[in-house]
């Protein structure tokens, strides 16, 4: 059986995210969606909330597992013995990115390969900061985010 994971700090999770995952789902007989804290990140939804959320929109997804984790991403690929960590890349900057991050991880774990997905056209351009910024000046979501997220954001 090969298991992947496809780490991010879903805060919140967008529909590219879920693109992603339901893309990589396919591509793998287990899919771990790991939930990881970005140090460097304030949440605007609670660990529990985000976990929520994952689980209720990869529900129909029978080879989706939604877990949290607080240390590296690799470490955690390795606990699970997973083949991939999954990356979605919407840009070149994204790119560069990955390529640092799967280098460094390639050389803590040579057998935890990197799969980058390229971002369907339709959320090239949504990321949870641009969801996060447009919830700030009182715009409409919808069109980027699972409808339990919208009415979280409308709630608070």
């Amino acid at each position: 059986m090969k298991t992947a994971i496809f780490p991010g700090s879903f805060d919140p999770v967008t529909l590219g995210h879920l693109d992603i995952i339901e893309r990589a789902s396919r591509l793998f007989d287990r899919l771990i969606v790991v939930i990881l804290e970005n140090s460097e990140k304030h949440a605007t939804f609670s660990m529990e909330e985000r976990l929520t959320f994952l689980r209720s929109n990869t529900a129909h997804l029978s080879n989706v597992e939604v877990a949290a984790d607080h240390g590296l991403t690799v470490d955690f690929a390795r606990k699970q013995e997973a083949v991939a960590i999954v990356r979605g890349v919407r840009s070149v900057k994204d790119y560069e990115y990955e390529l640092d991050i799967a280098s460094v991880n390639q050389h803590i774990a040579p057998e935890v390969e990197t799969v980058l997905l390229y971002a369907s056209p339709e959320f090239s351009y949504v990321s949870s900061s641009i969801i996060r910024e447009l919830v700030k000046y009182g715009q409409d979501i919808s069109a980027y985010v699972p409808k339990d997220v919208t009415e979280a954001f409308v709630n608070r």
